[in-house]
């Protein structure tokens, strides 16, 4: 790799901050995104999404923008002028009728079409479905740079593989796909990742090879999971615990070890409906996985409704009922609650007329609020319930002492079946 390489990372979340963090101990690295509260807090050396530690993130930074190596987080389009690799990180999400929503992506690259130049590669990490970089990433470029693709800037593909709250496979530990739009171009990105992903790389023959690659390695996930779950179902009805069902299965070397649960999230519960939509618009409907995704999708009312049998069934008057819901966030241990499926299980509870409580130590109060309208709590509650029901499997929920928050004939649902005979029952 030549030695003017000067990166900008689009979009400093779950997946830019680490990136960024990683680059910058090879090349000077600019992290830019529009939420000021959140670039403070990283100038600052603080992480709220738990991603880099503190320490490791401190050591990265820089006072200013500079050609040393190191860290430097702006709000600033003029600070990132001067880099010449844009990687963009940005979320993309699916709207209320399940429809990708490509707003943050056009949003981004009509931000660098205002500072590309001559040269410049740009870098889409954001799922999307095959043809979404070259189709609609690339003409915005065009039309705001005045630049030509190919010719005068160019781009590449290298799809996210971040596992939020994951503290063994970081960045640098998950092998990267890469691809660029043309040849030359796929082996320089392929050689920029490669200096800092020690796990490796794997160069694709096109940019929609990678995009496709990536849509389907969470689909797959998708899919195998709503087999379990509805596994889940059948063997709740036949009385036989789904748990030693699957791990007597699971002493076959070929058996694939996936559990039943609620998939949410900014990934599996999103991915599957990106390729449903591209297989749509070419005159395909995608049976396995819409079916998938309406499994998954119907875990919150299920849970909902095996939790009030549970309460009916120990003489628990539901209306009005005290319900505890340990965890809202999309996994255990991360503090992310993009699009958890905790708050449709807490939705149905609702319209059974009880009261909920929810307990969450890492989710952030007032994100939460803005997202869902609900309330949630960093500290345990001084009071009794009717039910608890464990929705996420946060390390600090393992040893509590579910006993002092029971009321008489109180009942404990476990989602995620980690509490063993601290729970009456579990999915």
């Amino acid at each position: 790799m030549n030695n003017d390489i000067k990166i900008a990372v689009i979009g400093l979340g779950y997946v830019g901050l680490p990136l960024a963090r990683l680059f910058a101990t090879k090349f000077p690295v600019i992290g830019f995104d529009i939420n000021q509260t959140r670039v403070a807090e990283l100038m600052n050396g603080k992480d709220t999404t738990l991603e880099v530690e503190d320490d490791v993130l401190k050591s990265a930074l820089v006072a200013k923008p500079s050609n040393d190596n190191g860290l430097y987080c702006s709000t600033n389009l003029e600070d990132i002028k001067d880099c010449n690799y844009y990687i963009i990180t940005v979320p993309t999400p699916v709207d209320k009728n399940n429809r990708p929503d490509l707003t943050p992506l056009y949003k981004s690259s009509e931000a660098i079409g205002k500072v590309l130049k001559k040269g410049d590669i740009v870098i889409y990490e954001s799922t999307v479905y095959p043809g979404v970089t070259e189709d609609e990433c690339v003409p915005v470029l065009e039309k705001i740079s005045g630049l030509k693709f190919n010719e005068d800037f160019f781009a590449g593909y290298s799809p996210e593989r971040i596992n939020p709250g994951d503290k063994e496979h970081t960045v640098d530990k998950i092998l990267k796909v890469t691809a660029g739009s043309i040849p030359e171009i796929g082996k320089k990105v392929n050689e920029l990742y490669k200096t800092v992903i020690t796990a490796g790389t794997h160069l694709a023959p096109t940019i929609k090879v990678a995009e496709a690659a990536k849509v389907i390695e969470n689909s797959q996930r998708d899919i195998n999971i709503a087999f379990v779950n509805e596994l889940a179902k059948i063997f709740n009805m036949l009385e036989i615990d789904t748990n030693d069902v699957l791990e007597a299965a699971g002493t076959k070397w070929n058996f694939l070890p996936f559990k039943p649960g609620l998939v949410g999230g900014h990934c599996i519960g999103v991915d599957p409906y990106y390729l449903a939509q591209k297989a749509q618009e070419v005159g395909y409907h995608p049976e396995i996985i819409l079916a998938g995704r309406r499994m998954n999708d119907s875990m919150g009312q299920y849970v909902a409704s095996e939790v009030v049998k549970l309460m009916l069934q120990n003489d628990i008057k539901v209306k009005g009922a005290e319900v505890l819901v340990l965890g809202i966030t999309f996994k255990e241990n991360c503090p992310d609650v993009r699009n958890t499926k905790v708050v449709d299980v807490i939705k149905n509870l609702k319209e059974y007329g009880v009261n909920i409580t929810i307990y969450d130590p890492l989710a952030n109060p007032e994100e939460v609020k803005h997202e869902y309208g609900l309330t949630t709590s960093k500290s345990l509650p001084n009071k009794k319930f009717d039910s608890i029901v464990l929705a996420v499997a946060h390390k600090e929920f393992l040893n509590e002492d579910l006993e002092i928050l029971k009321a008489e004939n109180a009942v404990v649902y476990d989602v995620k079946g980690v509490l063993g005979s601290k729970c009456d029952k579990k999915l």
